[in-house]
């Protein structure tokens, strides 16, 4: 995901405490990348005090003083001088010196391949764009043309992804990690039975030169190159497009697709049953290998303005279940443009290979595409008709596929998603008061969370790691002693005059973590590597990892991300835990664009609720640094 990034030194010691300067935007400079990407630093190992003491500190406002005590004791048994915590950040430091990035590796396995839940909804985000006022369904059929050309064709339509033409990213003058970009398309993770892969057809001699098209659970192949290497123009694409919908009227075929949804032991084991068949096998290779795919959606029942982009949001992460367009998909695919009938259109990708940065530039090149391109009529040269892909079912895939319906319908039940326009201002009133835009927003939310349950929790937003070599992600951890003292303060007559000082201060130990976590200084990251250490090298795990209060910290009760996107889109993912909350936050110059997501499974969970909540503490926060303008 995206986060906010300044502009600050980095130490390979312990980071000292620097004055934070107004953040930096990404600047984007036409360069061949790979020419910056020996360049680039690897992610330093944290040095261990530093992590241990500020691990310490973000307990303080979770725990109870007991704790408190047991976890400090635990402790400084790890460090003691020679002790079990010198050796693991030892062996860490080892790990740095002989790989690329310590943590990348790790962290595509833990986070994701090793995980067994299904990546619909609970690891793969969706991106739900501006509505589109389709007339008919040749309005469709335009915009699906014109995001499929904007997607693959860029400069003359040259091949944008493979070429390794991209603009060069620059922050503060330094250039960051392009690798993720080239991990987004012509690649495909592959269920395992205990682990998946992810496989990138782009790296070899003959890159993939067809997307795959999927409209009433059918699945086609069409080719976007002609033979000489040359794209199909517009007019070709429309054509071959109209050829894939009008033999695919049909909507009574078994959604194979659906089979991608399910956990992943299940559809580990479908699909080996599936491709045991060499029909099934051929075509599941050509959905893989496709560039991306393009899901032409089946309208949904109509609903009211006000709920419209909850429904097309949870479109976009699940399909709406069996009946609608979950079978429409292929989930573990990096990458599918979703586009309905009704003018709804966004996107889903799979986590594993990407974070958002990569997304939301595709997403704005496609959109700037869009607006400045035209149907430009041209001479036709007959193509032959795009290839079904064919399924053979038999009656233990067909089982398969009815267990995957039923899973899918009890997870779409259970997914509650709201979508916020805060529209009573933007990022610029926070910067109007020299305040941080994502600082802010992260002390709303926990003035929200805190006002809806009388305490805090913990809050997971995540900040990028690429200007280090292959670089991903880190968490910053946003509950702090400080944010508590806020929110807390917030509804107390008594703390009047101390509320925006209060502010300002959680504001700027946010950005201090902010600065820390970007500039690879992060306790979440560091701890993990540690405990991947512990695994590979002791016995058993050390006691502080086995701590109570260590897994009460990583239960980030709130998870959440900013998606800084010039298009005025909002991303949205599902919760981290049972008892959570998912959001994603798209901030314009004058308005806020929100996506909150919980389980209705849980009781004590209500999406709708924290975004009254969330719009509520926006408001009263603006109205307080008002008061105290008009006071100085």
């Amino acid at each position: 995901m995206l986060c906010v990034l300044t502009r600050t030194a980095t130490r390979t010691g312990l980071v000292k405490p620097c004055r934070l300067l107004s953040p930096l935007p990404v600047v984007q400079i036409s360069e061949r990348p790979l020419v910056h990407q020996e360049s680039l630093p690897k992610l330093p190992v944290p040095p261990l005090q530093q992590t241990c003491s500020r691990y310490l500190a973000s307990l303080e406002p979770l725990i109870s003083a007991e704790e408190m005590t047991h976890t400090r004791e635990l402790m400084d048994e790890f460090l003691r001088p020679g002790g079990i915590g010198e050796r693991l950040q030892k062996s860490l430091e080892r790990r740095a010196r002989k790989t690329e990035n310590w943590l990348s590796d790790w962290w595509m396995q833990w986070s994701y391949l090793d995980s067994r839940m299904p990546v619909a909804m609970y690891t793969s985000p969706g991106v739900v764009l501006p509505k589109m006022h389709l007339q008919d369904r040749q309005g469709q059929m335009r915009w699906v043309t014109m995001c499929t050309d904007g997607s693959v064709c860029f400069n003359g339509r040259s091949l944008l992804w493979h070429s390794h033409t991209l603009p060069v990213e620059y922050l503060g003058g330094k250039p960051l990690c392009m690798d993720q970009y080239y991990q987004v398309l012509s690649s495909c993770r592959i269920p395992g039975p205990k682990r998946d892969t992810v496989v990138n057809y782009a790296v070899g001699k003959t890159p993939p030169t067809h997307i795959t098209v999927v409209h009433n659970f059918q699945f086609f192949v069409l080719d976007v190159y002609n033979s000489d290497g040359s794209p199909l123009t517009v007019d070709q694409l429309y054509v071959q497009l109209e050829k894939i919908w009008n033999s695919s009227l049909q909507s009574n075929k078994e959604p194979v697709g659906i089979l991608t949804s399910n956990h992943r032991n299940t559809w580990g084991k479908a699909y080996n049953n599936l491709i045991k068949d060499k029909t099934n096998k051929e075509s599941v290779r050509a959905i893989q290998k496709s560039i991306f795919t393009v899901c032409l959606d089946a309208p949904k029942p109509r609903v009211s303005d006000e709920m419209y982009f909850n429904k097309v949001a949870a479109q976009m992460l699940h399909g709406g279940g069996s009946r609608w367009n979950s079978g429409n998909r292929w989930f573990d695919k990096t990458l599918q443009f979703i586009i309905g009938e009704d003018g709804s259109c966004g996107l889903t990708y799979e986590h594993a290979p990407a974070e958002g940065p990569p997304i939301v530039f595709l997403v704005d090149h496609v959109v700037d595409y869009m607006k400045r391109s035209e149907m430009v009529r041209t001479p036709m040269i007959p193509l032959a008709m795009p290839q079904k892909l064919r399924f053979n079912i038999t009656p233990e895939i067909k089982k398969d596929i009815e267990k995957a319906k039923q899973n899918m319908n009890i997870m779409v039940n259970d997914l509650d998603v709201r979508v916020l326009n805060f529209t009573h201002y933007g990022r610029k009133f926070p910067r109007s008061h020299k305040m941080s835009p994502d600082a802010f927003i992260q002390m709303a939310l926990q003035l929200a969370y805190y006002r809806m349950y009388q305490t805090c929790c913990p809050t997971y937003e995540s900040a990028s790691l690429r200007m280090f070599k292959l670089g991903r992600t880190e968490a910053i951890r946003s509950t702090t002693t400080e944010s508590l003292q806020f929110t807390k303060a917030m509804d107390d007559p008594s703390k009047q005059v101390q509320k925006a000082a209060l502010l300002e201060e959680a504001i700027k130990v946010h950005r201090k973590h902010t600065h820390m976590a970007i500039h690879g200084q992060g306790i979440e990251r560091h701890m993990l590597g540690l405990r991947m250490i512990a695994i590979e090298d002791l016995t058993s795990l050390p006691d502080i990892f086995m701590d109570t209060s260590f897994a009460v910290a990583s239960h980030f009760n709130l998870y959440t991300s900013q998606v800084g996107s010039k298009t005025d889109c909002v991303m949205c993912l599902g919760p981290m835990v049972p008892d959570g909350y998912g959001i994603c936050y798209n901030p314009m110059d004058d308005h806020i664009n929100f996506a909150v997501t919980a389980f209705n499974s849980c009781e004590e969970t209500n999406a709708t609720r924290l975004s009254q909540f969330l719009e509520d503490s926006l408001l009263d926060m603006k109205t307080l640094l008002e008061q105290v303008s008009k006071t100085q």
